[in-house]
């Protein structure tokens, strides 16, 4: 390798997000849903974990043990301290792909996992995480892997190669600048150029709305999204020449919406698409279909089929639970082409239903809406698509006794830690900032439960005060001004402190009355 950051961004922190596709326990439904059997998942691997949320979250809140990488020295020394936080003994490594990848002390893997990694590295470097997949993946083993993909970023492609070519021309004034700088100069350009109606835009109009999406989004984000050396966009068809080599199938999308050809698809296509019987050709049609730009996929080795009886006994017993207050659940969603509104006669009894808090199986679930003409069918797609928006999630089998406790202490301790980081960052009312972290970690779903930065101030002030509501202002609005930092209010900077209180106590009172519910129902709290 020419340098130890290999081509990738390193003067701009990674962001810290939260990816529960990489959730092992959302594994037995998506995969019954497709007639297969999930693995029961003991060992786990994220390679590039960035700051290493998703897998910490993952390792405090399950009994799966897991291990991962990245190249980065200040993320893996981030991913670490959030170990040591939960004292789940997740082992995440500052490491090259080439290093790691080749130790012979790793054990082998249930499930490995690649966030938009295979990307946004060298040829090389894919070459060793395939190796590492074939070696290393057991057999029945699952691969998590998100990848940009055509159809999606064909029109995309050619402004994307300007913008990076702007920011490493030979004799540029920008080059010694900071990458932040640089993606600032190389959007300004591209909009000049837009402002002169080339043809490209002419016949990509569309195209103008995408820069100007570009010019207001964190450059931290687009630094890692669009301005590493290596970047690539992969066919299904492609990938699945690659891995089919080292034994492994397509076994069903991890984007839970993605399942639902009804919300997706019109009649027409879903039609069109039913008469192909190959595999694979279904799958590059439909992202034809659907201009698909990023794609969410569990691979496996050795697919175990269910068969009619053990599909339906498998989603029957799958066990949901709400992650939204119902009033909050949007109707309308925007889906890849259009906007769709959602059946209120089907989701309002079910959201109704699922408002208790607790679990549900999806038999018991559809037992008490019998009465409202629903049945399984119906309850199981409106579930997926409550997951796949945020707003439910699957969860896992139920440990033994000792295990749960173990896991609602690991999560206590890594939240606890979390909180205490709150008080110290930018709260949430600032957007942009960097080094916001918005999941906290939830022992009943196995995963990430979001939380923004006041809700978690008023966690942390609910520590010290008690459940008197009323107290918590006072404490959260320390914490936001020593920061230097003000409440934004239907999108006004409140200045003075009178203003910010009484939004804090409007803040309190509702957070009290529908989140801390919720929250303490996922074990959050």
């Amino acid at each position: 390798m020419n340098n130890w950051n290999d081509g990738y961004v390193v003067d701009i922190a990674y962001t810290y997000g939260y990816y529960p596709g990489m959730n092992p326990a959302r594994l037995p439904l998506a995969f019954a849903f497709h007639g297969l059997q999930a693995p029961t998942v003991q060992t786990a691997c994220e390679l590039g974990f960035g700051q290493g949320l998703s897998s910490n979250i993952h390792a405090a809140a399950s009994t799966t043990r897991w291990w991962g990488n990245d190249f980065n020295p200040r993320q893996a020394a981030f991913a670490q301290e959030l170990a040591a936080a939960s004292g789940s003994g997740a082992q995440l490594e500052d490491s090259s792909f080439s290093r790691f990848c080749r130790r012979d002390d790793l054990p082998d893997f249930d499930f490995i996992a690649l966030h938009g990694i295979w990307s946004w590295v060298s040829q090389e470097n894919r070459d060793i995480i395939f190796d590492f997949i074939d070696r290393k993946l057991k057999p029945g083993g699952v691969l998590y892997i998100s990848y940009n993909t055509q159809p999606g970023w064909s029109a995309f492609m050619p402004l994307r190669e300007l913008l990076v070519q702007h920011t490493q021309q030979s004799g540029n004034e920008e080059q010694g600048l900071p990458t932040a700088a640089r993606i600032d100069a190389a959007l300004a350009f591209a909009a000049r150029l837009f402002e002169a109606d080339p043809v490209y835009a002419q016949a990509n109009p569309f195209m103008r709305d995408r820069l100007k999406v570009l010019q207001q989004q964190s450059r931290s984000y687009l630094a890692h999204e669009y301005f590493n050396r290596d970047w690539h966009v992969e066919s299904f068809a492609d990938m699945h020449r690659r891995f089919s080599g080292a034994g492994l199938e397509f076994a069903c999308p991890a984007h839970y919406v993605d399942h639902l050809d009804m919300a997706n698809l019109t009649p027409a296509q879903r039609q069109q698409l039913y008469e192909i019987t190959d595999p694979v050709l279904q799958q590059s049609v439909r992202d034809f279909m659907v201009n698909q730009q990023f794609r969410r996929d569990y691979w496996v080795r050795g697919a175990q089929a269910l068969d009619d009886r053990q599909r339906v006994q498998a989603l029957a017993l799958q066990s949901v639970i709400l992650l939204t207050e119902p009033d909050k659940v949007p109707l309308t969603i925007q889906n890849v082409a259009s906007e769709i509104t959602l059946n209120r006669l089907i989701y309002e009894p079910i959201l109704q239903a699922l408002s208790d808090y607790q679990p549900h199986t999806l038999v018991d679930l559809a037992a008490s809406l019998a009465h409202r003409n629903l049945n399984l069918a119906q309850v199981l797609d409106s579930v997926l698509m409550l997951i796949g928006t945020g707003h439910a999630a699957p969860l896992p089998a139920e440990p033994d006794a000792a295990a749960r406790a173990q896991i609602e202490r690991r999560t206590g301790d890594l939240n606890a830690w979390l909180l205490q980081r709150a008080a110290l960052a930018s709260p949430a009312s600032e957007q942009g900032e960097e080094g916001e972290i918005t999941h906290l970690s939830s022992p009943v779903i196995g995963g990430g439960v979001r939380v923004d930065r006041v809700e978690q101030l008023f966690l942390l002030a609910r520590q010290s005060c008690g459940d008197d509501v009323d107290a918590w202002p006072a404490q959260v609005w320390r914490y936001i001004a020593a920061q230097g930092k003000r409440l934004l209010r239907e999108g006004v900077r409140l200045e003075g402190e009178a203003e910010n209180l009484a939004e804090l106590a409007t803040q309190a009172r509702l957070f009290a009355r529908t989140r801390l519910p919720l929250l303490k129902a996922l074990g959050v709290v």
